[in-house]
């Protein structure tokens, strides 16, 4: 996932041609499409936007069958009217774009960390009955038995480990067995790698300091990423609104 995807609220394969069909819909509006009908030339419309005439027809009739405008062809050039469907695409760009200004705290952060075999504490804690249905609940999988540990060593990345833990957070509660106290574990979504969806979790119990990232996945990370010891594994990290 990516910031467009967040924005536009579509799949990263059409994301670059959202945000094409939003760009034109945005010129359209500066041009006076907006609530009102505006007489558009393509040839116009082509040198505001610096594509071939040629490229901006083949925009308008994408939108057209969109339904995000309404377009009369007429010889001094395109009556167009930005419709409901278009009208309803700005407001949320808006209120997408007002949320991420105005937020406290960016919607996501890449972190790049080198892959170590850790001390084999994540599978026991993982396979607790109780923290396991909170994972399936909460972040939508049952994470494999283990943890991809990375390191962190660029003062970036460790520093911005540490911002992390001031950002809202999927809680698992902790729970009481009858040998020990089991405490409160945070999840960030993640996606490894730009293949794997994730979580970057964090205990209040934990051998690692704010160096370490602890990652779970529905796979075995080492085996479907084919990584080693020293490999280096870039996760990007979704922070909750």
């Amino acid at each position: 996932m990516h910031l467009l995807s967040i924005l536009l609220g579509n799949q990263a394969l059409t994301e670059k041609q959202e945000w094409q069909h939003l760009y034109m819909l945005l010129k359209l509006a500066e041009m006076g499409a907006y609530r009102r009908v505006a007489k558009i030339s393509t040839e116009f419309l082509a040198g505001k936007l610096g594509i071939s005439q040629q490229t901006a027809s083949r925009y308008l009739i994408e939108l057209e069958r969109k339904g995000w405008i309404k377009r009369t062809i007429t010889p001094e050039g395109s009556l167009i009217k930005i419709e409901e469907a278009g009208t309803k695409e700005l407001q949320k760009l808006y209120s997408n774009l007002k949320f991420l200004v105005e937020k406290s705290y960016p919607p996501s952060v890449t972190l790049e960390g080198t892959v170590f075999t850790g001390l084999g504490e994540g599978a026991y804690y993982i396979a607790k009955e109780p923290y396991r249905k909170q994972f399936a609940e909460k972040l939508g999988f049952e994470p494999y038995l283990g943890t991809l540990n990375l390191k962190l060593s660029s003062d970036y990345d460790i520093k911005t480990r540490m911002e992390i833990e001031a950002y809202p957070a999927i809680e698992i509660t902790g729970f009481k067995n009858e040998d020990r106290t089991f405490g409160l574990v945070k999840c960030y979504p993640a996606v490894i790698d730009n293949k794997v969806k994730g979580a970057l979790i964090t205990a209040l119990r934990s051998h690692y300091d704010v160096s370490v990232l602890e990652i779970i996945a529905p796979v075995c990370l080492r085996k479907h990423l084919n990584l080693k010891d020293g490999n280096t594994v870039k996760v990007e990290i979704y922070i909750m609104p």
